[in-house]
């Protein structure tokens, strides 16, 4: 057998091999922490407000996590992982000593989180996800440092790395600890009509 024989034959396994390692494993992604598995609860009707900012809350994996610059005020966005520990408050692993987030709101607790259905793939894959069909959530309040030694902290560091697993891996040096976003105000886009301002009380008594 020629070389030129054995370059035939084993032609197809290389080319094989080659799909193979270029592919995109989804399910792998997102056992872990990379997110984008899609929902685990089905998607509620539009209509019902409260529900509805409750579901997208408690499917996302991130967002875009806002705060005002302790120099000179101007709005800062920042990509973040969060949980909601299954009770609608959205709970961040932010370090005050490496990112501008942390420490922001230790300056100014003043902040919004806006978070979108398109990570969930939930979206009409022709839909562009600017649009209001395509659903997307701010949610604004005050970010506050959790007491380290409470137990709420303790219960959302669990559910952070539960989500997140590669959090738990931080360096705690590097200054990582628990906020927590307290929600004064929601604004829901998810339809062709003007912007939904769900009550904060019906959301957090939403069950999902």
């Amino acid at each position: 057998m020629t070389i030129l024989d054995i370059s035939l034959l084993l032609a197809p396994i290389l080319f094989a091999f080659i799909i193979f390692i270029n592919q995109d494993f989804p399910l792998a992604a997102a056992a872990a922490g990379g997110g984008g598995g899609g929902p685990t609860v089905p998607r509620p009707d539009p209509e019902n407000a409260p529900l509805f900012a409750r579901w997208l809350v408690s499917q996302g994996s991130w967002g875009v996590l806002n705060t005002l610059d302790h120099f000179d005020g101007t709005p800062f966005g920042n990509v973040m992982s969060y949980t909601d520990a299954g009770i609608g408050s959205p709970y961040f692993y932010l370090t005050t000593t490496r990112d501008p987030t942390g420490f922001n709101a230790l300056k100014n607790p003043k902040s919004s989180f806006t978070l979108s259905e398109y990570e969930l793939g939930t979206c009409n894959e022709t839909t562009d996800p600017q649009s209001p069909l395509c659903a997307k959530i701010t949610l604004s309040g005050r970010l506050r440092l959790l007491n380290q030694n409470s137990a709420e902290a303790t219960s959302a560091e669990a559910a952070l790395f539960r989500d997140h697993p590669h959090l738990a891996g931080w360096p705690k040096q590097n200054g990582f600890v628990v906020f927590k976003l307290d929600i004064k105000k929601i604004f829901l886009v998810n339809a062709f009509v003007p912007a939904k301002i769900p009550n904060v009380s019906d959301y957090f008594h939403s069950k999902i």
